[in-house]
Parts: C-alpha cells; structure tokens; sequence
C-alpha cells in the first residue's frame, strides 16, 4: 500500500477559503491598477497570444499540458518571490484562459529551491506531474480533482535524486536527473525520459517509488546531427505507426525526431529543426485533445533587451498561437487551431495581380492582431508574400514571404522597428517535394497570423516565427508583393480580437 500523500499545496480551490497573506490596503489596490492600465497601453503586449499575467518570466517554459475533463490545463515556469514556479491556466475553447493559484512551488517539506520543466499525464485516474525539483532531482506528484488543483507530492520524492549516496552529481554517471517527460504504458508501466546531453529511459510499475534507470533514450545517431547536442524540454508521443520526440537544444532551440519505439529505446529515422536563426522558438509543449488532434506552444523568446527594455514593461513571457501538428510525407506540419477563426472579425478580401516590384497597401485595415491566408500563383515572380505591422511609408515593416529559388519561408525583421528587438531574418527551408507539388497546383497557400510583437507564418509545409516591436503608432498595415516577374493572388485577411484580459 503507498504511502499517504502529503496535503495539498493549497487547502482548498476557492480563493476566498485561501489564506490572506496579508491586509489589502488602498495602496496596493492603486498599484494593481496602475499595473494593469501599463499593461493594457503597452503596443507589443499580445492581444490572443497566451502571455504570463504579470513580471518578467525567464524562462517562461509551458509544461503540463493535459486535456482534463473537457477543459485544456497549461503549466508555465515563471519566478515568485525569487524562486522558480508552475503557474497554471485553463480553457474551455483555447483562447480565453481561466487563472488559477500556482501549480507547483518549492515547499518547505522538501530541499527544492525550484520548479523546472516536467510534464503531466493521465495514469490510472488522476493526472500526474512528472518535473524537475532544483537541487532535488525528478519528481512526482499527482492530482484528480476537476480543476487539477489539489496537487500532492509524493511522500518518494525524489524519484531520481540529482545526486547519489555519495554525493556524486547524476551526469557523472552518464545521464543526469534532469528536465523529464512521463507516459503511462498500455500494461501498466511508466516509463520517463530524463533530458539532458545524454538522454535517458527510466521506469517504474510503482510510481512512488525509486525509478530505474533502463538505457540510453537514442539507440543509434542520425547523420549530420549531434548525438550529445542535448535533448531538453522532452515531449515524447506516438503519432500515426511512428513516435515523435519534439524537444529542444539549447543551442538550436525546437526540434524534433520521427521514429520508432521498441525495446524500450527509440530509433530515430528523421531529424529537423523548427527554428534556424536562433533559438528563439523554445520550449515546446503539446497535448492531444478530445477531437484527437495533437496541440502545441513553444515559448517565443523576448527579444527586448533583458536588463532595460523589458524591466521597464513590466512584462515578458509570451507563447506561440496553439498549433495542430500533422504529420504527412514522414514530416511534422503545423497549423494555427481552427478555432482562432471564433475570434476574427471585419478584414479585406480581394484577388490581384502582382506585377514584378509590386507593393499593394491595404488602406481601410489597420491592426496589429491579423490573420491573412494569402493563396499565391506565381507566373514567373520567385518571391512572395506580405508585410504586417507596416508604417504608410514602410519605415517600419515585417516582410514575410516566400522565395522559391532559395526554397524558403522567411521572416525578415530588418525593419520592423525603428529601435527595439532584433534585425534578423529567419529562413525555414521548404521540403524538397514542395517544387513539384506548386508546378502541380499552381500556388501556395502563405498563412500569416500577427498579434503585436509576435508573427507566425506557415506555408508549404513548413514554419517560421519571429518577435517584433513595432515603435510607430502608424504601424498597423498590410501589403502584399511580388518580385521576378508576375504573380496571381487571392488573399483574404481579418482582424483578431483580444482575448488576454490585460
């Protein structure tokens, strides 16, 4: 029989039975507002785009994405009194998002001094987080109420200590106690895979107890990527007859492996990255739904200047737009939910021809929070595509598009603000059939969603996203441009409502 769980982070789920750490005076009342009005006037706080309510959170991680009870739980890392926390959110339609009291935080009863990245997952009727406790090790703990939100740690923790009996640090022994993702099999068994430059299986029939180290999580390299470039931020999951392991590097940001599950060792047969310039798409995170869709986020890096810029905001700690990923040719394509399309209004439709050097201003569309699906037929024109968040005279501007000679989307940010973020442009190589595939259908469909300092795009199977800060009130517009030669375009574009209280 296990052992008793240890009481609940907090007593109860209603606010007004929590304790009241101290007098709400008038003052704090007044601060509380002023912040909430700062926040509201900002011009690069995302308006739909999940963002940390308040302060600077670096990291800013999502993790413990669960579909629970016909509600989607989010966790995100973000730092209370100094210490690294879980905060917790959900929804019932994916864009209004319910605050809740912190997920997980270091307690007294335990040597955490943080709460890092981890999971959370369905095993035998309760949800169970599987995180890393600093200078802990991995870590349980369980809840099964409606809201997910009386959180026990388990009594075993930690499950795998960072260090061992004689002091010695988990990487000294070829794997470490670090950044874990948990699954419970379909005879019963949990099995973890611990991150890290070597990463590493672990499992259990009983979760709260030690776990056992089974192996190396890589049965074999892939040319032309780095066996130890590290494996962090795990998200292990089947997908079709294959298994994904969607992760990051700390070097190359998000990416993913396509292959096998077997034996108790995955064998990967296909390796790609999701960010190219940097590693400012970070962190991924996903769940699968009741519709059977698998949905991720990923953190999007700020790009403001950590010691000035973003201080004096009072804000940092932004999410990419859910996105359903689909595998299709033995890839991983990704597209905003098709729920975003409850929350457009207004917008322009047209069709146009788009003669070389082309640059069509939408006058009567100004927004900063958009959503464009452009279907382009190029003639002989070998790039493409739209500017958002543009000043009338292009001073200011975020070009995306297409070129087909390089074979890539991109997202140039070179101009997008007068003085903040950074000058870079990304550039997503599009698969090799994506050529065959326009000269069959004669055009490609270049999705672009906006929202303030955030620009996604998707387009022949591929993805990109960048920060930008906008400095000019007038940067609000659209344009559409070829260049080469001739291009053909239906585009259609609308307007995205705020769905962040603040």
């Amino acid at each position: 029989m296990a052992e008793a769980m240890s009481p609940p982070l907090f007593p109860d789920s209603e606010l007004s039975e929590c304790p009241v750490p101290y007098q709400i005076t008038q003052a704090d009342i007044e601060t509380a507002r002023d912040v909430r009005e700062h926040l509201l006037r900002d011009p690069h706080r995302p308006g739909y785009h999940f963002v940390v309510p308040e302060g600077l959170a670096h990291p800013a991680d999502p993790n413990g994405a669960i579909f629970w009870r016909g509600n989607v739980h989010l966790g995100y890392i973000y730092q209370r009194h100094g210490e690294h926390c879980w905060g917790h959110v959900s929804s019932h339609d994916w864009l209004h998002w319910k605050h809740h009291l912190p997920w997980l935080t270091p307690t007294a009863d335990s040597p955490e001094t943080g709460i890092f990245s981890g999971n959370c997952f369905h095993g035998n009727g309760e949800a169970v987080f599987l995180y890393h406790g600093t200078e802990q090790g991995n870590s349980i703990a369980t809840a099964s109420d409606h809201w997910l939100e009386q959180v026990r740690k388990s009594p075993a923790n930690p499950i795998v200590p960072v260090q061992d009996e004689s002091g010695r640090r988990t990487g000294s022994q070829g794997w470490s106690s670090w950044d874990p993702h948990g699954w419970m099999d379909a005879d019963g068994t949990y099995y973890g895979i611990f991150g890290g430059h070597t990463a590493s299986v672990f499992k259990t029939r009983n979760l709260h107890s030690t776990w056992d180290h089974v192996g190396d999580f890589l049965a074999h390299p892939l040319e032309g990527v780095d066996l130890h470039e590290d494996i962090s931020c795990p998200d292990f999951f089947p997908m079709g007859d294959k298994w994904v392991m969607l992760c990051i590097s700390h070097e190359l940001g998000c990416r993913y492996y396509i292959g096998e599950w077997r034996n108790e060792q995955f064998y990967p047969e296909y390796h790609e990255q999701m960010s190219w310039v940097d590693n400012g798409w970070f962190a991924p995170e996903s769940l699968l739904d009741d519709k059977g869709r698998r949905i991720m986020w990923a953190w999007a890096r700020d790009e403001r200047d950590r010691e000035t810029e973003q201080p004096a905001s009072g804000w940092s700690g932004t999410f990419t737009f859910p996105s359903v990923m689909v595998m299709d040719k033995g890839r991983i394509h990704l597209q905003p939910i098709e729920e975003l399309q409850d929350i457009t209004y207004g917008g322009d439709n047209r069709r146009l021809t788009l003669e070389n050097g082309s640059d069509v201003l939408v006058d009567g569309l100004h927004n900063r929070q958009i959503d464009i699906c452009a279907w382009f037929m190029p003639k002989d024109a070998h790039r493409f595509g739209v500017t958002v968040c543009r000043s009338p005279g292009g001073e200011e501007q975020t070009v995306v598009g297409v070129d087909l000679r390089e074979q890539v989307l991109f997202i140039d940010t070179t101009r997008s603000s007068e003085t903040l973020g950074r000058r870079t442009v990304e550039k997503a190589p599009l698969p090799d059939y994506q050529a065959a595939q326009l000269q069959e259908d004669g055009g490609m469909l270049l999705r672009v969603i906006a929202d303030n300092s955030i620009v996604e795009a998707f387009a022949g199977g591929t993805q990109a996203m960048r920060r930008m800060y906008p400095t000019r009130t007038d940067s609000d517009m659209i344009s559409y441009w070829a260049e080469g030669g001739t291009c053909e375009l239906d585009t259609a574009a609308t307007e995205v409502k705020r769905t962040n209280h603040h």
